[in-house]
C-alpha cells in the first residue's frame, strides 16, 4: 500500500511540473486597473509596468523589492522615467527581499492608497507563485489581474520555480 501511495505521489509531482513548464501564463491584453504592481527581479518586468502606465492602463504603479540603495533618479536614469511620472505615478517599494515580503509591501501600499485593483506584472514562472502569496496578503475584495512576461527559462529554472510553487502553497494552507 505504501510505495503505490509513493508512486501516485510522484507521478503526481511529475504531472503537476510537466503542466507548470507547458502552461506558462501568458499577458494580457487591454485591462485598466487602479494600480500596476511590479516585483523586481526579472528582465522586462519593469518595462512592461512603465510601457502599460504610458499607456494609461492605470493610475499608478509600485515596483516592489527595490535595493535600498538604489536612489529614485537612478531608477529615473536607467527606465528612463519621465521625472513627472516619478513624482505622481511611480513609487519604489524598499522594504521587501523576496516575494512573501513583496506580496506584504504591495498589500500596505494598495491599503494605504486605497486602490480597489491591480495587474501583477511578473515573469511568466514567477507569476502563479506571486499571484498565491498576494493572493494571501491583499483583502479578498481587490481585483488581481495577472500580467505575465514572457521568457524562455531554462529547465532548471522552471524546477526550481515549481518546488518553490508547492513549498509556498503548503506554508500558506498549514497553520504555523
Amino acid at each position: 500500500m505504501i510505495p503505490r501511495l509513493i508512486s501516485f505521489a510522484a507521478m503526481l509531482y511529475v504531472f503537476g511540473f510537466m503542466w507548470f513548464a507547458a502552461a506558462l501564463p501568458q499577458p494580457v491584453g487591454d485591462y485598466r486597473t487602479d494600480a500596476i504592481v511590479v516585483p523586481t527581479g526579472g528582465p522586462g518586468r519593469i518595462a512592461r509596468g512603465l510601457e502599460l502606465l504610458g499607456d494609461r492602463e492605470a493610475e499608478a504603479m509600485l515596483v516592489t523589492g527595490v535595493d535600498p540603495e538604489v536612489k529614485p533618479a537612478e531608477f529615473a536614469a536607467e527606465y528612463k522615467v519621465p521625472a513627472r511620472w516619478m513624482e505622481c505615478c511611480v513609487t519604489l517599494g524598499f522594504a521587501a527581499v523576496d516575494t512573501r515580503s513583496n506580496a506584504a509591501e504591495t498589500a500596505a501600499w494598495m491599503t494605504e492608497n486605497g486602490y480597489r485593483s491591480l495587474r501583477l506584472v511578473t515573469t511568466d514562472w514567477h507569476m502563479r507563485r506571486a499571484a498565491n502569496e498576494l493572493g494571501a496578503a491583499l483583502p479578498q475584495d481587490i481585483v488581481v489581474v495577472r500580467d505575465a512576461v514572457p521568457s524562455r527559462p531554462r529547465l532548471g529554472t522552471l524546477f526550481l520555480e515549481y518546488n518553490k510553487m508547492l513549498a509556498s502553497g503548503l506554508a500558506l494552507v498549514i497553520p504555523s
